[in-house]
C-alpha cells in the first residue's frame, strides 16, 4: 500500500530524528567525560574567577558596548539624513561612508583608530583615552549599518504625516524631530537590538587598543584566566556571561517583532 504524501514526510522526518540521536549516542560514548569535565568545568576554577569577572569583564563589556551604540547611533542619524537628502553630495557622502565602513573589519577599524589617527595628526588624543577610541572605534563600523536600517524606518513613516506636519507650519527640521524620527525609531528597534547584540560581541576586540588589567572585557578576561589556572574552563564561564548578555536580547527583538507585526 502506497503512503500518503503526509505519511511520507512523517517518516523521513523520523528518520532525520533517528540519525540526529544516533550520532549523538555516539559522540557521547567517544567522549571521555572525567577528562572534558575537568577541562571545561573545573568548578573550583569558576568559582576563583567571581566576583572580579563581573566587576571587571562583565562590566566592562557592557560599557563598551554603550559608548560604541551611543556614539554609532548619533552618527547613523546624521548618515541616514544624508542618505536621504535632496543635495547630491550629501548623498554622495554618505553612501560612500557606509560602504567603506560595511566592508572594513571592525579590528581594522580599531587598529586605525588607535594607531593610525595618532601618527597621522601628532599630538592629538581622543576625549576620555581609551574609553574614547572604544565609541569611536566601534561606533563608526555601527553606524554604517544602523544608518540604513534608520533610513528605511524613516521612509516606512506614512508620507500623509510628514504633510499634515508641514500643513500645520511646522518646518521640514522640526517635523524631522517631532514627527519623523521618534516613529521611525519605534519601527527599527528590533534591527537596532540586533545591532547591540553584535556589539557585544565586538567589544571583544578592545584587547587590540592595549587596555590595563581593570579595563579587560569579558574575553580578554578570560583569555588571562586561561593563562593563569591553565585550563579551559574560564572560556566556559565567559561563554555563559556573554549568553547572559545576548539570550534576553535575542528574546526582546522577538517579542518586539510580534509587537510590531500585530500593530501593523
Amino acid at each position: 500500500m502506497a503512503l500518503t504524501r503526509t505519511q511520507r514526510k512523517r517518516m523521513f522526518r523520523g528518520i532525520q530524528y533517528l540519525i540526529g540521536l544516533v550520532v549523538v549516542v555516539i559522540v557521547a560514548l567517544l567522549i571521555d567525560w572525567p577528562v572534558f569535565v575537568k577541562a571545561w568545568f573545573n568548578l573550583d576554577i569558576a568559582w576563583q574567577m567571581f566576583p572580579d569577572v563581573l566587576a571587571t569583564g562583565l562590566v566592562n563589556t557592557l560599557l563598551y558596548t554603550a559608548l560604541g551604540f551611543t556614539f554609532g547611533i548619533a552618527l547613523a542619524i546624521v548618515l541616514a539624513l544624508m542618505r536621504l537628502s535632496s543635495i547630491k553630495v550629501y548623498r554622495a557622502v554618505a553612501m560612500a561612508y557606509i560602504e567603506l565602513f560595511r566592508g572594513l573589519p571592525a579590528l581594522a577599524v580599531l587598529v586605525i583608530i588607535a594607531y593610525g589617527l595618532p601618527r597621522a595628526f601628532p599630538g592629538f588624543k581622543f576625549p576620555g583615552d581609551t574609553l574614547g577610541q572604544v565609541a569611536v572605534g566601534l561606533g563608526v563600523t555601527a553606524a554604517a549599518y544602523m544608518a540604513e536600517t534608520l533610513r528605511a524606518g524613516i521612509q516606512a513613516v506614512p508620507k500623509g504625516q510628514v504633510e499634515a506636519a508641514r500643513t500645520l507650519g511646522m518646518s521640514p527640521g522640526r517635523t524631522m524631530v517631532t514627527i519623523v524620527l521618534p516613529q521611525a525609531l519605534r519601527i527599527v528597534i528590533p534591527p537596532l537590538t540586533n545591532e547591540i547584540i553584535l556589539l557585544v560581541k565586538d567589544s571583544s576586540l578592545v584587547y587590540i587598543l592595549g587596555v590595563t588589567t581593570d579595563q579587560y572585557e569579558l574575553t580578554k578576561y578570560g583569555q588571562s584566566a586561561i593563562n593563569e589556572f591553565a585550563s579551559v574552563t574560564p572560556l566556559t564561564v565567559i561563554a555563559v556571561l556573554y549568553l547572559f548578555i545576548t539570550l534576553p536580547l535575542s528574546w526582546l527583538v522577538r517579542r518586539l517583532e510580534r509587537r510590531h507585526a500585530k500593530a501593523r
